[in-house]
């Protein structure tokens, strides 16, 4: 029997929030908030929709959760990669560097192109952003703070909303919105799904910066299979789970 996850295919797989966001988009957030599944999803879900999309792997603290790691992911969906060649220990090497300096400026000249930057979020991966600030401020980029209320580390609003400063410190940019991805993977609940919005619209409301987009994770999502499950609501991103820990069930 084929899974909610192989049959599902949505009409308009990106709400208007993500697709009016421009040519640059940084996702950042801190470890274990789900920012590299998230841009998995933008990168192929733009990508189907038209658009010339590239990702750079700028994520340089957690060899698990790195886009880089699922270039399979992205090559079928005609999504280019910009990435270390051994890790994060090359991210230094001028060639590299200069890829995505170039396609920073390439984005900023074609309207089609999607140039999204996944990056960690600590002082390492803050700071490995930083190095592109000035050619990022010459262009119109958007900034998402990826959340998820059931991080352990920041159970509280506030506790997310107080690392964002230390990041836009470290990377010399602004973040511009919120990105709510509070989940529990298949385990999500309406009752997680709405505990996520208010978390996220409680540190929007902190920061200053408003909720782009909330995600529901698509193994969540009421139907037939699960009729107990999430009904997403108009705007909200249905996102498919294409980052697999060591320790997930085969």
């Amino acid at each position: 029997m084929d899974t909610p996850e192989a049959t599902y295919q949505p009409s308009s797989p990106l709400p208007q929030s993500l697709l009016g966001l421009g040519q640059v988009v940084v996702v950042c957030g801190h470890y274990g908030v789900g920012k590299t599944n998230f841009a998995l999803n933008f990168a192929v879900d733009a990508a189907r929709a038209g658009r010339e999309v590239t990702v750079a792997d700028l994520d340089v603290v957690n060899p698990y959760f790195r886009s880089c790691e699922y270039a399979d992911v992205l090559e079928a969906a005609g999504v280019a990669l910009i990435a270390p060649t051994f890790g994060g220990t090359a991210l230094d090497t001028p060639a590299l560097s200069g890829r995505v300096s170039s396609a920073i400026e390439a984005a900023y000249a074609d309207a089609n192109r999607l140039l999204i930057l996944d990056v960690g979020g600590d002082d390492a991966g803050a700071t490995a952003l930083g190095r592109f600030s000035a050619a990022l401020k010459r262009g119109s980029y958007a900034f998402l703070y990826v959340v998820n209320a059931m991080r352990e580390g920041t159970p509280e609003p506030a506790d997310a909303a107080a690392i964002l400063p230390e990041i836009q410190a470290a990377c010399r940019l602004t973040a511009t919105g919120v990105v709510n991805n509070t989940h529990l993977s298949a385990e999500t609940s309406p009752q997680v799904v709405e505990r996520g919005r208010v978390f996220a619209e409680e540190v929007g409301r902190q920061v200053g910066l408003p909720v782009v987009v909330h995600t529901v994770p698509l193994a969540s999502v009421a139907s037939g299979y699960r009729p107990e499950g999430v009904v997403p609501l108009p705007g909200d991103y249905v996102v498919r789970k294409y980052v697999r820990t060591p320790w997930d069930a085969e």
